[in-house]
């Protein structure tokens, strides 16, 4: 048993991992100011402690108060669009506050982290699926700062002994039996669709016209669940004398094949049950046909591989979730 801080632990991701930690048997203390997740998402059985990682010396009292073990970094500002448009907020509460929880884990000698982090470090590859080797060329501010705090926690390993592991990926979808994917604004495509489905908004597919086998951009998806179980695994890995942090891990995780944006649209229609509406519009600058992300280390080291792998589970425990929460969490 380990006792966890997993930071944004009432969202999306960070509830469903709380889940999987509690049924492994760990305890977990979640650390969220909740401005964009939800306390009554938090599962029974873990602490809730309302705050924020970027204050160093608040989050050193958590750590030693709760007798922190392993932290899973899940906080973070994620908005490619908006991170375009204020950069300042994504390098302060991404790079500075993402140092500040890294510098209280140090006084209080936490040496053991799991990040959350994104394929979006890749930037448009050069090849795919991408290996963990490939060039990190982020085009927006969202996965620059997600790439500088890759590279604090190299150094942070070289100089304090920091154990850690970074899990890039691309798209998460579908729900657990009691937590699902509550966002606003949404920008996800899943949800964005699902919600199209049953009347609450419109879903537009931007471009029709890329090198693909129907035309539309093609995606790495993963199930939330089978992310929590990376997580896991990645916590697991950070145990002392464990040698697979001797330096610090960076794994892919997706299930290699990728999805479509018409698949995906067809899918939730074979889920809903009928036809979903949507708009045709022009491509988006910046976005490449295909990303899809190696899983063989995942696979190799960690021992992970996707559950979960076809988009009528994404899709259905997602569809399934919305019809059980039609207004998601309350608030």
């Amino acid at each position: 048993m380990t006792r966890i801080l997993v930071t944004g632990g009432a969202g999306y991701v960070g509830s469903v991992s709380v889940e999987a930690f509690l049924a492994a048997g760990h305890d977990v203390v979640v650390l969220d100011d909740a401005t964009t997740g939800h306390p009554a998402g938090i599962p029974e059985g873990a602490t809730f402690r309302p705050g924020t990682y970027t204050d160093t010396a608040a989050v050193a009292r958590l750590l030693t108060d709760e007798r922190i073990e392993a932290i899973l970094h899940c906080a973070a500002r994620s908005l490619v669009g908006e991170s375009g448009l204020d950069p300042a907020k994504y390098y302060r509460d991404n790079v500075a506050g993402g140092v500040a929880l890294l510098e209280a884990a140090r006084t209080t000698g936490v040496d053991r982290i799991v990040f959350s982090s994104t394929a979006a470090v890749y930037g448009v590859p050069d090849e795919t699926p991408i290996p963990e080797d490939a060039p990190l060329r982020p085009i927006n501010p969202y996965g620059e700062t997600k790439r500088t705090f890759e590279g604090a926690l190299r150094w942070y390993g070289a100089a304090y002994g920091l154990r850690s592991v970074s899990l890039r990926y691309f798209n998460v979808a579908g729900a657990t039996e009691a937590l699902g994917e509550d966002h606003d604004p949404e920008t996800h495509l899943i949800p964005n669709v699902l919600a199209a489905a049953d009347g609450r908004a419109t879903v537009t597919i931007f471009g029709d016209d890329y090198p693909t086998p129907d035309g539309t951009c093609i995606r790495d998806y993963i199930h939330v669940a089978d992310l929590a179980d990376a997580h896991l695994r990645g916590i697991e890995a950070t145990a002392a004398g464990d040698p697979r942090t001797d330096e610090p891990l960076i794994c892919n995780l997706g299930t290699a094949g990728g999805f479509s944006v018409r698949e995906v649209l067809v899918a939730a229609e074979a889920v809903v049950g009928h036809a979903i509406p949507f708009t045709m519009g022009p491509r988006r600058a910046g976005d490449p046909p295909v990303l899809i992300a190696s899983n063989t280390r995942a696979r190799d080291v960690l021992g992970w591989s996707a559950a979960r792998p076809t988009l009528e589970q994404m899709v259905g425990s997602a569809w399934a979730w919305r019809q059980r929460h039609p207004d998601g969490y309350p608030e």
